[in-house]
This record gives structure tokens, C-alpha cells and sequence, in this order.
């Protein structure tokens, strides 16, 4: 018995001492935006006395959702090396059609984001096909899309106008929230399901006589992750409104729509083909055509996944703003979600990310531009601080990948 707990003991010593090492080696993953989200939290947690509440907290996450729900429509096209500059108002263009179905021609919501999101995979397939089959590049083409989409929405919207939705259903997603049973319902469900996973993910490795993660490292891992999510949601679910006039309490709708579009893109990521041949494209796209990967096929659905989601983040717009304007997906909403996949480790290079790292980072951005609104910093000084965190980030991930070359 002895003999195993210091197996296990060294075995973990070995783990901590290999994962140094790739440290040391610039392959750092997602650590830099952990610890940046960690210490800024800290910052402001310090420097304003509202940052660290559960009013705020939860402003925060509904905040942050569509530039999050964007990010992670980028990642595959980020994996691939490639850019999408036309997602913000891809966005803007799909929730403009959903709010025009809904209260101009009276169509039910789910039909109507139904036929968003189609509008969002037709605009996408029109992309990945100019620059997988064409061969224009990314670039040029998501540049004339983002001018072309900016163009539409003010067809569609009208200068200075703006479209109003007043349904039920789509306001709910950014302003209402789960009751707390439901909220702690969510919790035990998403858990348990995750520690199974685990669990069958590290048996079935083992059996197939595969290198398997050390399950007393998995234990640790899972259980601090368990604790932090518990923690989250017995914050959202105390009182944060003015009773007895206004109750507030409950994880917001939009947490468990995001945590869906997470487990969903990272099962196609991680346990399916067309996920493998993503990431061996976005590492050499000529090595994965020799390999008989249809390349053209993968450059084109990416782009697809890319703006169906954005069509998923221009009604989460719609719900926040109860309406659509012309600057929908416009200004920073872009950058700010190019910047959340790179903060987040997403490779700008292709071939290396996740897509919890469009989270990560896009946690990240929104701590930054909520913290420093509350010290009431300025737009000018947000944008700098910004800027300054995504180009540290591309910068680690430079350093990371030519250290990796030279290896």
C-alpha cells in the first residue's frame, strides 16, 4: 500500500516537473489568460468596492456573452491560421433578420433563429468558398464582407434607425435568470456528467493501453474546478436586486445557452474527424492534402461554424439591447473578440487552441473594460489596456511557436 502512494507521489512529482519544463519551453497554453483574469480580479477587487459583487458579477457575464459567443465561432477559423473580420456585423446583419421575422412578419422566435442562423451558414459558405476554392485570401475577402454586412444593416435598419423586439422568449436570454433550484439542478447535472466523461475518457485510454491522465492530477483538477463553479453559482443565487420591489436572484439564461455552445464545439473539436483534420490543417495544410484530407471542405465549413454562431451572438445583441441598430456588431465588438480568442491561447499561427480559451479570454476583456469602467476610466484608456493585454498575448504566442520551430 505504501509502495503505491509513493508510485503515486513521485508520478505526480514527474507530472509537475514535465509540465515546468513545457512551460519553460513556451508552451503555456492557457495560462497566461488564467492568471491575468486572477490578477486583474485582484485589481479591482481592490480598487472598487463594487467589482467584487454578485450584482456585478453576474452584469459581467451577460455583458461579456455575445463577443464570447463570437470568439468562439472564431476559433476554427483562428485554427485554421486564417481571420474573419466580417463576424461582428455578420452578427449585427443575422440579428436584424431575426428581429425583422419576429416583428414585422410575426414569425415564432424559434423559426425566426432558425432562419438566422441559416442566413449566418449561407453568408459563411460564401466566405470559406471565395477563400478556399478561389483562393482569395481570408483577409481581403472577410475585409469586403465586413464593408458589404455594415452596408446591408443600414439597408435594413435604416440610418439612425433602429428595430425593436419586444418577444418574450429572446429578451428573457440576456435578462432573466434561472431560479436557484434550477440553478443548482444545472450544477449537479453539468457535473456529474463531467466527471463521468472524465472518468470514461481516462479508463477507455488505459484499456486501450494508451497514456492516460494521472487520476490523483485529474482529482485535483476536477474538484478545484467543481469548487470554483459551486462558489459561482451560490453567488449569482443570492439577492442581488432591491426587495420587496425587484427580486433578483439565479444563474442568467444566457450562462447554460454559452456552456452548451461550449461542450458542443468542443466535442466536434476533440472527438471528431472533421476536428482532428481542423487542426491538421491549421498545422500544415500541405502535409494534411497528402494525407487525404479534403482541404477545400474544411476551410469552407469553419467559416460556417464562424458566422452560424455569430448569428447566435446577433441575438444575444437582440436580447441585450431589446433591439437592432446599425452599429450592432460594430465599433469594437470584433476586435474585442479577436483579442478574447488570442488572450484566451488561441494560436493566430493555426493549429493550437480550444474552445474554452474564446472563454478564458473573453472573460479576461470583459473584467478589463467593466473594472475600468467602474474606476471610471475613459473609452481611450480601455482600448490601451486592451490592446496592451492582446499584444502581450500574440506576442507569447510568437515566442511560443518559434520556440517550438527551433525544438
Amino acid at each position: 500500500m505504501s509502495n503505491d502512494v509513493i508510485v503515486e507521489k513521485e508520478s505526480l512529482g514527474t507530472v509537475a516537473h514535465n509540465y515546468w519544463s513545457k512551460v519553460k519551453a513556451g508552451d503555456i497554453g492557457s495560462l497566461p489568460a488564467v492568471l491575468g483574469l486572477v490578477s486583474l480580479a485582484a485589481i479591482f477587487t481592490f480598487m472598487s468596492e463594487y467589482f467584487f459583487t454578485n450584482r456585478n458579477f453576474a452584469n459581467l457575464l451577460t455583458q461579456a456573452a455575445p463577443v464570447i459567443v463570437i470568439a468562439m465561432g472564431l476559433v476554427f477559423v483562428l485554427l485554421l491560421g486564417e481571420i474573419d473580420l466580417s463576424a461582428g456585423y455578420a452578427s449585427g446583419v443575422t440579428g436584424a433578420v431575426l428581429v425583422l421575422l419576429i416583428t414585422n412578419h410575426d414569425f415564432p422566435w424559434y423559426a425566426a433563429l432558425a432562419i438566422s442562423v441559416g442566413v449566418g451558414a449561407l453568408l459563411g459558405f460564401l466566405m470559406g468558398t471565395l477563400v478556399s476554392r478561389i483562393g482569395i485570401p481570408s483577409f481581403v475577402v472577410t475585409l469586403s464582407a465586413f464593408l458589404a454586412f455594415q452596408g446591408i444593416l443600414l439597408l435594413l435598419a435604416g440610418e439612425g434607425g433602429t428595430i425593436p423586439i419586444d418577444n418574450k422568449v429572446i429578451l428573457a436570454v440576456e435578462n432573466s435568470n434561472l431560479t436557484p433550484i434550477q440553478g443548482w439542478i444545472l450544477y449537479c447535472v453539468a457535473s456529474a456528467v463531467y466527471v463521468l466523461l472524465g472518468l470514461n475518457r481516462i479508463n477507455s485510454r488505459r484499456r486501450a493501453g494508451l497514456k492516460a491522465e494521472l487520476l490523483n492530477l485529474w482529482i485535483l483538477k476536477t474538484g478545484g474546478l467543481l469548487l470554483i463553479t459551486g462558489g459561482a453559482v451560490f453567488a449569482l443565487n443570492q439577492e442581488r436586486g432591491n426587495p420587496p420591489i425587484i427580486s433578483t436572484r439565479g444563474i442568467p439564461i444566457v450562462v447554460p445557452i454559452i456552456l452548451l455552445i461550449l461542450v458542443a464545439g468542443t466535442f466536434l473539436l476533440g472527438s471528431t474527424a472533421f476536428g482532428r483534420h481542423l487542426y491538421a490543417v491549421g498545422g500544415n495544410a500541405e502535409a494534411a492534402r497528402r494525407a487525404g484530407i479534403n482541404v477545400k471542405r474544411v476551410r469552407t465549413v469553419a467559416f460556417i461554424l464562424c458566422s452560424s454562431l455569430a448569428a447566435i451572438a446577433g441575438m444575444l445583441f437582440a436580447s441585450r439591447m431589446n433591439s437592432i441598430s446599425p452599429s450592432t456588431g460594430g465599433s469594437s465588438t470584433l476586435l474585442y473578440a479577436v483579442g478574447a480568442a488570442v488572450i484566451g491561447g488561441v494560436s493566430l499561427f493555426g493549429g493550437k487552441g480550444k474552445m474554452r480559451d474564446a472563454i478564458l479570454g473573453g472573460l479576461v476583456v470583459a473584467v478589463i473594460d467593466n473594472g475600468m469602467g467602474l474606476l471610471g476610466y475613459g473609452a481611450g484608456i480601455q482600448f490601451l489596456v486592451t490592446g496592451a493585454v492582446l499584444l502581450v498575448s500574440a506576442s507569447v504566442d510568437a515566442i511560443s511557436r518559434r520556440g517550438n520551430i527551433s525544438s
